[in-house]
């Protein structure tokens, strides 16, 4: 018959509502706590001290037939009868608790509850003892002079089911906030649902003390007080950090723009290198190698915050150091791989201003990491039309604000590029259909 009852209350028996709340603890506090479904356990009930308390349970009906079981770690198939009372003025069966942590199986006519009931005043504990014992870069450990043990019930088959004693160490730590691009201080916790002798939490990346906490019951109840540990000097080190390069717009330049997530491209490259840290990183530093194990660095900049231009061709490595005051932790970021391509300078012969708005209209080189740019154009007779620097810039055509007209004009270009390639460059430019009936003259 025992066995027959382990099976249908392990299969989760549905219950009416009535009787989800018809079992409670009486003479003294008590806090319930609802178990995973498959212990076939209804609900547990944490009382906190069963001397002379009562456990009653409230019939849906004052005719059915009511029968009272409990049983050990050994499981229901193991219960063993127990006689209630029945209680007139207050319509309830009832039983002396145990002092023992108990379980319980009530039949109702054809329904049966199944909980366990744990007497806290078995589990009692009271931190006495609470002292930081080492610390790394990780983790911070401490010692506890009274372990808190676990408190176990047991479900309807006997299975050994740890009951969470929510035991809180609270302290202050940083955390980064994508919004404000930095790190504040946030209050942290982790809880523990017993303590041996010795715990640990990770550690702070702030000065903190550390708290800890009565487990949730005694807490609840307002019994026990916390321990505090002196202030602890942070010594773990964190950081983020982020790149962003500054793109230039001219549609000539080939491996100037944005629709990449890659830095570098065409020279030069101006590029940011930003870095947010704890508070405990006292030493800040980003370095520039052309090796990816940084065995020989460029350049080094003691800051949070640089710019840097590459300017010449090839791949550079940049990352992102900080250490604590003792030297004792490190950080390192990730490697950003900075790409410079090598030059290329291209010169078309012919352009067509002012016929078609838009479309070849404006004479301009295709460039690729060019460093030094030099452009003289001139007409038939050597005269000087434009000069410029700049190679995103071009010539439109014009002379003193007019178009020139169709014909044969010349360029003469020096230029040097991020690989150190040197351009010496001359040729014809050809106007055609320009708006203009004939070339300009020598003035």
């Amino acid at each position: 018959m025992n066995r027959y009852i382990i099976l249908m209350c392990a299969a989760g028996a549905v219950l009416p509502a009535a009787a989800e709340s018809a079992v409670s603890v009486y003479g003294t506090e008590a806090i319930t706590v609802t178990p995973d479904a498959k212990t076939g356990l209804s609900e547990v009930i944490v009382a906190r001290d069963t001397d002379g308390a009562l456990i009653r349970f409230r019939p849906q009906s004052t005719s059915a037939n009511i029968t009272w079981e409990r049983y050990s770690s050994l499981g229901g198939g193991y219960a063993e009868a127990v006689s209630p009372e029945f209680v007139t003025d207050a319509n309830v069966w009832q039983i002396k608790a145990s002092a023992d942590d108990m379980g319980y199986i009530i039949t109702e006519g054809g329904t049966r509850h199944c909980f366990w009931v744990v007497n806290y005043a078995n589990h009692t504990w009271d931190v006495a003892d609470f002292d930081i014992a080492a610390s790394d870069c990780d983790r911070v450990s401490f010692t506890v002079g009274q372990p808190a043990g676990a408190i176990a019930y047991y479900d309807i088959n006997g299975r050994r089911v740890e009951l969470d004693r929510g035991i809180r160490l609270e302290y202050s730590t940083m955390e980064y906030s994508d919004s404000d691009k930095a790190y504040a201080p946030v209050q942290t916790s982790t809880t523990f649902s017993s303590l041996s002798s010795t715990v640990s939490a990770r550690a702070p990346l702030c000065d903190t003390p550390f708290i800890l906490y009565p487990d949730r019951f005694a807490t609840a109840w307002g019994i026990g007080t916390p321990l505090t540990t002196p202030n602890f000097t942070a010594t773990a080190v964190e950081a983020r950090t982020a790149a962003e390069q500054q793109h230039r717009e001219a549609g000539n330049e080939q491996g100037s723009g944005s629709d990449t997530d890659a830095l570098g491209g065409s020279a030069p490259c101006d590029i940011t290198f930003a870095a947010a840290v704890t508070d405990a990183a006292i030493y800040r530093r980003w370095e520039i190698s052309t090796t990816p194990d940084f065995a020989d660095v460029l350049y080094a900049y003691d800051s949070l915050d640089f710019t840097y231009s590459f300017s010449e061709a090839g791949n550079f490595y940049v990352r992102f150091t900080a250490d604590n005051a003792a030297g004792s932790c490190e950080y390192l970021s990730d490697v950003y791989t900075v790409t410079v391509g090598e030059s290329r300078l291209d010169c078309p012969n012919a352009f067509s201003p002012g016929a078609s708005e838009g479309v070849n209209d404006e004479w301009k080189v295709s460039y690729r990491s060019i460093v030094e740019f030099e452009c003289s154009i001139f007409n038939s007779w050597g005269q000087p039309i434009i000069s410029f620097t700049d190679p995103s810039q071009g010539w439109d055509g014009r002379y003193h604000g007019k178009l020139v007209g169709s014909g044969v004009y010349y360029y003469v270009i020096k230029a040097r590029g991020a690989d150190g390639k040197v351009y010496n460059l001359s040729g014809d430019i050809n106007i055609i259909d320009s708006r203009r009936s004939s070339p300009v003259t020598q003035q």
